[in-house]
Parts: structure tokens; sequence; C-alpha cells
């Protein structure tokens, strides 16, 4: 893997990146207002985060297939600090402090902590993002639109769960949305069939693009039909954007932080709660994009979380809420065609200057159609021919694996990193225990000798498969350790190596070093 990538001028897939940016634009815009709604801030603040993350944070960013804006994962934390703190706009100081952190920890080089996610893990949350997305989208589907297409939490705001939701949908189910979906998906699926790829305007014209189309032209057909109608009164089936009708109004919406806010204790308390959420969630999302990457391109970690802190800076400074690099955006990105970092900043200004010239247009687009999107995104993340592939690989590749999912599904993408991230650690040790040397068994006239051959490198965690091994030697044998190849060993070995050649006497164990490495660390023990 290499970052030439970021050598490369900015249009040289100019072809491709347009229209991967419209796709984005589609799954960013309410996943923006979504967001908001979750975090309890004013709407126009996800949208400002959806542009800064597109336009700053994109031109700014060494990723060629990460997006950035609002992330669901820093919904709750938002929600809270709005609360805790007392005005929205002192917590955007806060915003502000978070992006100066993460700023500094660009430059002191903390980028290196997401070299250290095992791949188990990372393909976990890429998976249970999938899972999520589609499970979070079947009642949209439907036309059960209670809780807000942000919403990723396992306990939603509509006080109910992941699962309840879908099972108590059929009550909101409304047949014009089922049939926007219906279609939605039928475009979306057919543009993938072999036949259709033989005809250029395929490759022209994004799917996701028509779909969006259709549901609007399918909600105006609609209007006025008792039965199908998903307008009026059911307002919620359709995205909701501020509608502005002039400058002055469309200023109206930003908002300034109240930097009397640097003297409250909770505003920093805060600002390093976001710093580092915001970070982590970044860094795990950098790590994902790339291993999606068909080039297998390297983002340089530090440079992003740079970017990531000017985002937010300039976030906090405006109105917006914070600002992290975000897996779905980032895959939709990907799986739409996009080939570097110019499909992120296009989607940003599409963000802009749609929300400025036809904010009108937009609020007629149906969130069944959205949801068709996303339920595509969500089952090419989550396909079930990368769970075979992990379960290929062996347990200690999936059980870390599974347990990232089912985390991620009951809590949120940052525990479920960190359980299976926990399993993952938990598998090397035990790993280590189990088979940290080659050992093999025979016979030396009538004593059984045992030899064992210690690898390269002799860590602590080898300490207790070493201390099993000299319990369960036979009283009477002959015990060979031979480290003519070792090139490291910690202390704590050693000083079990010695403890041991002190006591194989009493045992009538006969102990034999091979290696002269090994045979001076332990000189000073008494000799068997």
């Amino acid at each position: 893997m290499s970052a030439n990538h970021l050598k490369e001028p900015l249009f040289k897939y100019i072809k491709n990146d347009l229209p991967a940016g419209v796709v984005v634009f589609l799954v960013a815009l309410p996943l923006c207002l979504g967001i908001s709604m979750a975090s309890g801030a004013p709407l126009f603040a996800g949208l400002i985060s959806g542009i800064i993350g597109g336009i700053v944070v994109g031109a700014l960013s060494g990723s060629p297939l990460g997006v950035s804006g609002p992330a669901a994962g820093l919904a709750v934390i938002v929600l809270d600090a709005i609360a805790d703190i007392g005005s929205f706009e002192v917590f955007l100081v806060s915003v502000m402090l978070a992006g100066v952190l993460q700023l500094i920890l660009g430059f002191v080089r903390g980028g290196f902590i997401a070299y250290y996610f095992p791949s188990s893990v990372i393909h976990g949350m890429l998976a249970g993002i999938g899972i999520l997305i589609f499970l979070k989208q079947i009642p949209h589907a439907f036309g059960d639109d209670r809780a807000s297409v942000g919403d990723f939490e396992f306990l939603q705001s509509d006080n109910e769960n992941t699962f309840s939701e879908i099972l108590s949908m059929y009550q909101y189910a409304s047949p014009g949305v089922m049939i926007i979906t219906g279609i939605s998906l039928f475009i979306l699926l057919i543009w993938e069939a072999g036949f259709m790829k033989k005809f250029a305007f395929t490759k022209l014209v994004p799917p996701q693009l028509l779909v969006v189309l259709f549901g609007i032209l399918l909600c105006l057909v609609f209007q006025g039909n008792e039965t199908f109608d998903i307008t009026g009164k059911l307002e919620d089936h359709l995205v909701s954007i501020p509608v502005t009708d002039s400058f002055d109004s469309f200023i109206g919406n930003f908002t300034l932080p109240n930097f009397a806010g640097f003297g409250n204790k909770q505003v920093w308390i805060t600002a390093i709660i976001i710093a580092i959420v915001a970070s982590l969630e970044t860094l795990l999302c950098v790590e994902a994009s790339d291993k999606q990457d068909p080039e297998k391109r390297m983002t340089p970690t530090n440079r992003e979380l740079k970017a990531q802190g000017v985002g937010n800076i300039l976030s906090g400074l405006i109105g917006g809420i914070p600002i992290t690099q975000v897996i779905v955006r980032s895959s939709a990105n990907m799986q739409a065609g996009g080939r570097s970092k110019l499909s992120a900043i296009f989607h940003g200004l599409l963000l802009l200057i749609c929300v400025v010239s036809i904010p009108n247009i937009l609020n007629l687009i149906p969130k069944a159609a959205l949801a068709a999107i996303l339920l595509v995104v969500g089952y090419k993340l989550a396909k079930p021919s990368t769970f075979r592939k992990m379960y290929r690989q062996g347990m200690n590749q999936f059980i870390p694996f599974i347990v990232t999912i089912i985390g991620m599904i009951l809590t949120d993408l940052l525990i479920g990193v960190t359980l299976g991230l926990g399993v993952a650690i938990i598998t090397i040790l035990y790993n280590n225990f189990k088979t940290p040397y080659h050992l093999t068994k025979d016979k030396e006239g009538e004593r059984e000798r045992v030899h064992i051959y210690f690898p390269t490198d002799v860590t602590f965690l080898n300490k207790a498969s070493v201390i099993k091994l000299f319990n369960d030697a036979k009283d009477g044998s002959i015990l060979e350790i031979d480290c003519t190849d070792m090139q490291y060993i910690h202390h704590d070995i050693t000083e079990l190596i010695r403890d041991f050649r002190f006591n194989a006497r009493a045992r009538n164990i006969e102990f034999r070093l091979l290696g002269r490495k090994l045979k001076k660390l332990t000189a000073d023990a008494p000799k068997s």
C-alpha cells in the first residue's frame, strides 16, 4: 500500500467522481438532517456539518474514498452535552475546542492508533454497519418514520429498539410508501444486471439519482389520492430541510458560538470527550475505507486528524455539530464508483447549492426512495459471502468479527469495536499460551527426552505456557531448551528458566540449554 495517490491531479477521475458525488449527496442529505434531530440541534446545523465535511475536510484530507459529516455515533453525546451545558451557542465552543485538540493530536502523530485495529474487527465493523443500515431502513421502507433517519442507536428516540420497531411497523405501513420502495429497489437491482450494463446510459446515469427522480414523480402523482398520498398530514414521509426565501433568512440559519463558554468547565470536558470519540471513530472509518478501496491506497492518518480538526473548528464557529469521517457515506461513495476525494468535495458543493437554491424540490424526496438506496448499501456491506470468508479464515478471525457485529447492533459503533478488540486480544493471549514453541518427545536410553525449540522472540505473553511446560515435566526426564535461533527473550522468561534450572535437580530432571545467549543470561544460576 502507498500514499502516492496524494500526488494525483484532483480531476483525474472526474468521470467517476461526479456521479459518485451525486449518490453520496443523496445519502448524506437525510442523514445530516436525521443526525441533527437525534442530537437535539437545529436541523440546519447538520447541513452545515455536511457541507464543511464535504468541501473543507474533503479538500484537506488524504483519504481517497472517505466522506466526512455529522456522525450518528456522536448524536447521544451531543444531545446530553447540549442539555448539560444549557445552550447550543455555548456548546459550539466545545466543538471548536475539540477541533483544536484534534489538530494537536495530528501534529503529535497520534494517528498511529489506527494501525493497531485487527482486520477481523474492521471487517466486523463494516458488516455491522451494513446490518444496522439494513435493519434501520426497513421501517422507513414500509412507511414507519417515527424514528429519525439518522437514529442508529439500539434504543431509539421513539422508545422502540432496532427490532421492536420492525415488529410494530405494520401499524404505520403506507401503500404509497411501499410502492415507491418497491420501484426504487427494482431500479437499483436491475441496474446491476448483466444485460443492463451493455447499454451506455447505465454508465452515465447513477441509478440512485433515477430512484430519487421517480420518487419525486410518484409523490406528485399520488397527491390527493386518499390511499396512496404520502404528503399532507403524513409529511414525515418526506425529506424536510429549512426553506429560506431570501439571503438574509438563509444567513439567519447560522449560529455563532457564545465565547463566554471558555470559562465553563463542562465545555472543556465535553470538548475532550468529543475529540477522543470523533478521532477514534474517524481512525476506524479510515481503516475501513482503505480496506474497501479496490486500489488498496493508504490514508495518512495524521493528516486526516488535522483535516478533521480544521473542519470541527469551522463547524463550531458557524453553527454546525461535530464532524467525523462516516462509514455509511464512505461506503456509498466506494460502491457508486468514486475514485478520489473529488467525489467527497463535490457532494459538499451539491449540499450547499441545493440547500440554497432548491429546498422546496428537495422536500419532495420521499424517505422511502432513500431507504431503498441504503438497503442496497447495507446489503453490500454485509453480504453472506463476507461471513463465509471470515469463517474459512478460522475461529481466531471469525469470533472477534462476530462479537464486533453483535456489539454494534446491540449498542453502538465504538462499544462494538471495543468488544471485538477485547476478544481479539484474548485470542492472541490464548494462542501464545497454547503454541509459543515447538515441542518434540523421544527416548534417550530409558529416559524420556523433551526437546523444546523457542522461536525468534519469546515475550512475557509466553510466560503462562512456559510455567505450564515446567510444571508438566516428568520427574526423572530430560528437558532440553533450544534457543539457537532466538533473538529476544523477556526477563520474566529467563527468571523462570533460572528458577527451574535450580530446582530441576530435586526432581531428578536433567536440564539442558542449547544456545549461547540463553546460557549467558542464566549463567549466574546454580547448575543442576
